[in-house]
């Protein structure tokens, strides 16, 4: 269900009341979130502000992953979501977002990128603890 992303309902910065001058309005809307799964590459592709096109990723297998020792970049291939800590239910259910934890033939590799919103999956390789 899309959300609303209007401010006239929050307080000031000071905690007074701020009272809504107008209605809702259509561009305030948020999209569906895309809620990027591991799978078989799958791009939606949806209008943006402005007539603009966002490619959301609904699913991927494949993953840009950076060596930061070497600044070498591969395409590979993503094993499984390890961990996501935004959302203890994306971890069990597989989803993809920024900052969630992959599992790669290189190693585990964290997501610098936001696969809903850029429609590609970019990661960095973890550093071995």
């Amino acid at each position: 269900m899309p959300q609303w992303h209007g401010g006239l309902a929050k307080r000031k910065k000071s905690g007074g009341r701020r009272r809504a001058y107008r209605g809702k309005r259509a561009f305030e809307l948020g999209g569906e979130p895309a809620a990027t799964t591991v799978g078989e590459t799958r791009r939606v592709r949806s209008r943006a502000y402005g007539g603009n096109l966002k490619f959301k990723l609904s699913a991927s297998n494949l993953a840009n992953v950076t060596d930061p020792t070497t600044h070498i970049t591969k395409k590979v291939e993503i094993i499984r979501v390890t961990k996501n800590p935004s959302n203890v239910n994306f971890e069990r259910r597989g989803i993809i977002t920024k900052g969630a934890i992959i599992e790669t033939p290189l190693g585990q590799a964290h997501v610098t990128s936001r696969p809903g919103q850029d429609g590609v999956v970019n990661a960095v390789l973890a550093k071995p603890r």
